[in-house]
């Protein structure tokens, strides 16, 4: 089981990302609401916020473990604005991630968020990558992704004058922010919207209530319980949970079921030096190839003006592990020992080992960066920031590929609504999911 701390709500402060959320410590919380919410991600919050904008008269509670919203999977990506290209025409994905990139701009107009819509190449250096390309081309119009066209050698040039490349579908409404900004500020709506956020409570158990709290005249109105170790206990009539790198320990602690398992895979940036930045404009990216579980190395200029290569993709040994040796026993465990991950390794041993190197030495990276900007060299690189991802796993090896709803039966399952897998873009597409998560929401719980 999971360790807990407790805290107790905070209040949203504004301005810029350097304000941030943060809650007062607590030796116990004992609280009541209509809706409970799990994991301060930018997925939870943007689900927290489309449920309290609504059902205003409700009253709803978002727990967090960490001391501050957003601190993992959404304040560690690439920051890219998704346009919708690469995912099954029809798909939740395509039709989440095209939406989600619409509602995204509005947002960020609105809110005065500052973004880039600096556009993106996905570049066929060999031409055994063009048919791939122009299959590409051909989805991502059936996505009704917009202003897609075909470059030549010669466009590619004129758009990215240090790229090299055969041909490229180029992609100008793909853009760039800063997730976690975008993130606190949906934290920021929730309490305006007259939401409570509680930070340090890493939520260890969920269960029925055994009898009314003392004192109560209301009986069993929140029948269920949302505890932590320390005595912290919040009561509630739905639970809803959004627990990325943890989504299969909140569903095993409630009773659900544990698969599909987590399986976390840290993915290292390289950054640009300074002086080295003109070699970029927009995003660069690899024709994905359909042999490998992950989509490859690609140039990512950042809102703070620094360009970030890769990532790779290994293995973490710690679900939350940013570094090369961060490592705790239970993740490791966890891992290696699901049949799920033992079938994926046999089948990309090769690739496997190959990221492994990569992410050692950085000149093999580099190797790879270079079919597309030859300019560059290793003197130009720095080792930069890692993100670990919460990859859903089944039991054959397979990465599950899209949106993953799980509760239970009896009197807790019934009542319990997790978020099993929200996979990439899942930040492109936040809040398209949370008017998804919404609906599911009201039709499982009738609110």
């Amino acid at each position: 089981m999971m360790s807990i701390l407790s805290g107790v709500s905070l209040k949203a402060v504004g301005g810029a990302q350097s304000k941030l959320l943060k809650g007062i410590a607590a030796r116990q919380l004992h609280s009541t609401c209509d809706v409970a919410v799990v994991g301060g991600g930018i997925v939870g919050l943007a689900a927290a916020r489309e449920l309290i904008l609504r059902h205003p008269s409700l009253s709803f509670i978002l727990l967090e473990k960490e001391k501050e919203l957003s601190l993992h999977q959404s304040g560690h990506n690439s920051g890219v604005i998704h346009s919708g290209i690469y995912y099954t025409p029809g798909s939740l994905k395509a039709r989440l991630c095209v939406r989600g990139a619409t509602l995204a701009y509005e947002y960020c107009e609105k809110k005065g968020i500052p973004y880039r819509r600096c556009g993106k190449l996905i570049v066929a250096v060999e031409q055994e990558e063009i048919p791939r390309l122009k299959a590409l081309y051909q989805r991502g119009l059936k996505n009704n992704v917009r202003d897609l066209s075909i470059l030549d050698a010669k466009g590619i040039r004129e758009r990215e004058p240090y790229c090299r490349g055969i041909m490229a579908l180029d992609s100008p409404y793909t853009g760039i922010v800063d997730w976690r900004m975008v993130a606190l500020r949906y934290g920021r709506d929730f309490e305006e919207l007259g939401g409570t956020v509680q930070t340090e409570y890493e939520v260890s158990g969920i269960s029925m209530v055994k009898e009314s709290p003392a004192g109560s005249s209301e009986g069993m109105k929140y029948p269920i319980a949302i505890r932590d170790k320390k005595g912290g206990e919040v009561r509630c009539r739905y639970v809803l949970t959004c627990g990325g790198l943890y989504s299969d320990r909140l569903s095993l602690i409630s009773g659900c079921s544990r698969e599909p398992r987590i399986v976390p895979f840290r993915g290292d940036y390289l950054v640009l030096k300074p002086e080295k930045h003109y070699l970029v404009k927009g995003n660069i990216y690899p024709v994905p190839d359909p042999r490998f579980p992950f989509l490859g190395v690609h140039f990512t200029p950042r809102m703070d003006g620094s360009v970030w290569l890769g990532p790779n993709a290994v293995l973490a040994f710690k679900r939350e592990g940013y570094n090369l040796y961060d490592f705790n026993a239970q993740d490791f465990t966890d891992a290696l020992s699901f049949r799920g991950l033992q079938k994926l390794i046999m089948r990309n041993v090769t690739y496997g080992l190959g990221e492994m190197y990569r992410g050692v030495f950085i000149g093999a990276q580099v190797k790879i960066l270079q079919k597309y900007i030859p300019e560059l060299s290793q003197m130009d690189v720095l080792r930069g920031p890692a993100g670990v991802r919460a990859q859903a796993l089944d039991r054959e090896g397979n990465l599950v590929d899209d949106f993953v709803f799980d509760g239970g039966v009896g009197d807790v399952g019934s009542r319990v609504l997790h978020v099993r897998n929200a996979p990439s873009p899942a930040a492109t597409s936040s809040l398209a999911i949370g008017e998804m998560i919404a609906d599911e929401v009201e039709k499982r719980f009738a609110l």
